[in-house]
């Protein structure tokens, strides 16, 4: 014992600094008497060199010798004469500093420098507790921030400020307020009961008290109950839980903008805690990212309901467009088997009158049948893999104005096919392809006037991402009004002018086009001028998707 006594007071060191050799003397003497290892300072200089070798415990020095110390990091006493002047602004950045009046009796002395030591072991401590607390609450604050589910962040800030603050009870509740759900977490130390779920009859009282500290930036700290037992807080804490005697609580606001959005309760009930301002605008700073956290939480959870919502109901759609094509495509099938009958004159001759109509018929249930394909295949487009092989682009554009050459005939418009310079083959999927170029040149010739003209052009191209297969098909057709450009892909989107020209159509063929040569990984673009005509060009990636 007498050995850890010993080493403990030589481990105590001080840097005496003085310009009077019997002071300096005296002062160097009784703190040597106390048990420590003392360094004279006889100038500025001196005192200088030795703060910065030595590390001392603490620093006595003569007003005048002390001045220009800077930032020392241990605890000084001045010793003044009764005329001397200070400057309070140097004292203040050494943080921790006292002065005694000369002369000065060694007892006196003495208490000082220990009291000093004192104050600095307690600075230090705190400091290391509230750099401990600080760095604990960092850690739930960065809890906070990784989740948007706003339970969880609930229950992220009643443990991490259970565990680091060292209380025994932590409540948190949301109050009815459309900007968050309603949300409640708890955390209690072992072996102490739960606190009540809801606040109950307590709510309006509890919520104006929040909304009152929130408007003023502050909370609501008491270190023991005790001493007013009777106060109305206490007695709306009693009244809310029977399980909860406080001790000590804190009442922290959870806000944003205008109001307070909840509430978190802090108590301990075993022994009192005083409540530091550093602890205090940590938790607010805590409380503060809770607040921001579960209202993004809840705008982001709103908004995954909304985008489950808006899948079902597509798939629903798809469901039904499926069901519908199914239960129009069969009786279909048999009207247009017993039409062809007739029309064959399986039956009898066929007038001519009645052949005209039977015309009529057949005419309007191809228009039937390609409507109903139309639609199975947006039901099935967004399911269907692509099957790719390589495609020869030129023949397949020959292949698609073959097919529409009648209609083509039919309205009197000139088709023309121009082949690039080279061969053009890209990996695709054929029969998909051949739905995409049949439903832009058919849009072509069908907006196309008697005696127009429909150009179809491909090229190969280069670009960063390699080669470029580039199709236009242009017509100098009706064009499309520049306010219905925007939504011309849009599924069952039709032209105005399309309708008032009574132009037959579904709405389907581009929005079709559109999303086939998405999957492609390629671009279907439009320019049209209303009166003028359109051109609609296509792009693919030769190496495919």
């Amino acid at each position: 014992m007498g050995e850890t006594v010993a080493a403990i007071q030589h481990a105590r060191s001080a840097v005496v600094a003085d310009s009077n050799k019997d002071r300096l003397a005296a002062t160097s003497d009784a703190l040597a008497l106390a048990g420590f290892t003392v360094r004279p300072a006889p100038d500025h200089a001196a005192l200088v060199r030795h703060v910065q070798e030595q590390s001392p415990s603490v620093v006595v020095a003569e007003s005048s010798l002390a001045h220009g110390l800077r930032s020392p990091g241990v605890p000084v006493l001045l010793i003044l004469e009764a005329q001397d002047c200070v400057d309070l602004k140097e004292v203040e950045s050494w943080r921790i500093a006292d002065y005694v009046l000369s002369p000065v009796r060694p007892g006196e002395l003495v208490h000082r420098v220990e009291t000093l030591i004192g104050r600095a072991k307690e600075r230090a401590r705190s400091r290391s507790e509230i750099e401990a607390l600080r760095e604990s609450l960092r850690n739930v604050s960065a809890a906070v921030r990784e989740t948007n589910e706003p339970q969880l962040i609930a229950d992220h800030v009643v443990r991490g400020f259970g565990q680091a603050l060292g209380v025994d009870h932590v409540w948190f509740a949301t109050f009815r307020d459309e900007r968050v759900p309603s949300i409640r977490a708890q955390w209690n130390a072992p072996g102490l009961p739960m606190l009540p779920a809801r606040l109950g009859d307590s709510e309006n009282i509890i919520a104006d008290v929040a909304n009152k500290l929130w408007a003023e930036a502050d909370v609501l700290a008491v270190t023991d109950h005790r001493d007013d037992p009777d106060s109305i807080i206490a007695r709306e804490l009693r009244t809310w839980s029977h399980e909860l005697h406080p001790v000590s609580t804190v009442l922290l606001p959870v806000g944003e903008g205008a109001s307070a959005m909840g509430i978190i309760l802090l108590s301990t009930v075993r022994e009192p805690h005083d409540w530091t301002r550093p602890e205090i605008a940590l938790m607010q700073h805590v409380a503060g990212n809770v607040a921001h956290g579960l209202i993004q939480g809840h705008l982001i959870s709103a908004q995954q309901r909304v985008l489950h919502q808006l899948r079902q109901l597509d798939k629903a759609k798809t469901d039904f467009l499926a069901t519908v094509n199914h239960e129009l495509r069969t009786p279909l099938t048999s009207i247009t088997a017993y039409l062809d009958m007739i029309q064959d004159g399986s039956g009898g001759p066929v007038p001519e009158g009645i052949g005209k109509m039977l015309d009529v018929i057949a005419r309007n249930s191809t228009r039937l049948r390609k409507l109903i394909e139309d639609m199975l295949t947006v039901s099935m487009q967004d399911g269907s893999n692509l099957d790719l092989k390589p495609v020869d682009i030129a023949k397949l554009l020959h292949v698609v104005v073959a097919t529409l050459r009648p209609l083509a005939d039919s309205r009197h418009v000139s088709v023309s096919v121009t082949e690039g310079t080279e061969d053009i083959e890209v990996t695709a999927d054929e029969a998909k392809l051949e739905q995409v170029f049949t439903n832009i040149v058919a849009n072509a010739i069908k907006f196309t006037p008697e005696g127009g003209r429909v150009g179809i052009t491909s090229s190969v191209s280069s670009s960063e991402h390699g080669g470029l297969a580039l199709v236009r098909v242009a017509d100098n057709g009706l064009g499309i009004p520049e306010h219905d450009l925007p939504h011309i892909f849009t599924r069952f989107y039709r032209a105005s002018n399309a309708t008032s020209a009574a132009v037959p159509g579904s709405g389907l063929g581009l929005a079709i086009a559109h999303d086939i040569i998405s999957r492609h990984m390629g671009r279907l673009l439009l320019d049209s001028t209303l009166g003028s005509g359109t051109t609609v060009s296509v792009e693919l990636p030769v190496g495919g998707p």
